[in-house]
């Protein structure tokens, strides 16, 4: 069976390792000129778990995970408003078995454990449902299955399912990432902050010298190019410059060279494959950020689409889609659940165990 994979990222990485380790001809194309680094710290949770153990790496993942100490929470002037030092928002209670790890890291274990043809700088130009692609670069193929794993703004999706307006659902809130020198001195340790309908959160981990900045503000939907960086960082720069430490935190997110901007939104369709075409993760389903389940929904339903593919070809789609829908609508729920803010850890954890992999 020969199978492309559009995108590089946690899920396209996933179903590379479980098609390749069945014997199939796997390549994978990635837009991006080369494996992307850094990147925000995100979490490998409930089922997910079960898959980077299927895969052989889930100790190496622990190895890597983030060393939190602790979080605080300040208003606009410093002033400290709490501190907790036995969970953070973003990866939970220090005792849970969930892995928060970053975002770099991850993809790199992942990509080491999946054989398959890396392709960087070349995307997919046109697709048909027999598996018919032709390629930015001009070459052309034909493959047994063609697999979407290229994130929110999919090309896949686009290609085989119609404009991505169809799908992509703005939750009201945009968000920055970026690092910078950590000139707040901070030590494994998280400051959270919002003011007037915009905040963030800055945190450093093993490297004392940098720090990870995510900077947000809530607005009404609005159009914007999500490939002009020098106009995201403008939209940042006019929206956050009243929150605290602005000054400093606006100057080194011009600096930085690894900014990335994106609206909060879910992706939400009535089907993620049609003949030889099929979905995985943010492509087909994003929870959002606010889940803190994207990674853990691009790893299970990977898994789940390869052990399908893997079964039969023939009705894969569906047998996907039977299976993991009930686990997608559990953890899309969660970024409703609370709107101003990432959803209850109770919460996450249900929907984190909402699917079994036999």
């Amino acid at each position: 069976m020969r199978v492309l994979v559009s995108g590089a990222g946690v899920g396209g990485a996933v179903l590379a390792h479980f098609l390749g380790r069945a014997g199939a001809d796997v390549t994978v194309v990635e837009r991006a000129p080369a494996p992307r680094e850094g990147g925000q710290a995100i979490d490998v949770r409930g089922a997910a778990l079960t898959v980077a153990d299927r895969m052989g790496v889930l100790d190496e993942i622990r190895g890597l995970r983030t060393t939190m100490r602790g979080m605080s929470m300040v208003d606009v002037n410093g002033t400290e408003l709490m501190r907790d030092t036995e969970q953070t928002v973003s990866g939970g209670r220090f005792d849970s078995p969930d892995v928060e790890i970053m975002r770099g890291d991850l993809i790199a274990v992942l990509s080491a454990a999946s054989p398959a043809r890396r392709v960087y700088g070349d995307s997919i130009a046109t697709l048909t449902e027999d598996g018919e692609v032709t390629y930015e670069s001009g070459g052309h193929d034909r493959y047994d299955a063609v697999i979407g794993a290229d994130g929110l703004h999919s090309k896949v999706r686009a290609l085989a399912f119609g404009p991505e307006s169809r799908y992509v659902h703005h939750l009201g809130q945009y968000i920055s990432i970026f690092t910078a020198d950590n000139f707040l001195g901070l030590d494994r340790w998280q400051t959270w902050f919002t003011e007037g309908g915009a905040g963030g959160v800055v945190f450093s981990d093993r490297d004392p010298a940098r720090m990870l900045v995510n900077l947000g503000f809530a607005a009404e939907p609005f159009p914007y190019d999500h490939r002009d960086v020098e106009g995201q960082k403008r939209l940042v720069q006019e929206r956050c410059a009243h929150v605290w430490e602005a000054p400093r935190l606006l100057e080194a997110m011009w600096k930085a060279g690894d900014f990335y901007f994106d609206a909060i939104a879910q992706v939400r369709m009535d089907r993620w494959s049609t003949g030889r075409v099929a979905l995985v993760g943010d492509a087909g389903y994003c929870a959002s950020p606010m889940s803190g389940q994207g990674t853990s929904l691009a790893m299970v339903g990977a898994y789940v689409l390869a052990e399908e593919l893997i079964a039969d070809p023939l009705g894969a789609g569906e047998r996907y889609e039977r299976r993991l829908r009930p686990f997608v609508a559990a953890n899309q729920a969660l970024a409703l659940e609370n709107p101003g803010g990432p959803a209850s850890p109770e919460s996450v954890q249900r929907a984190a165990n909402a699917i079994t992999l036999d």
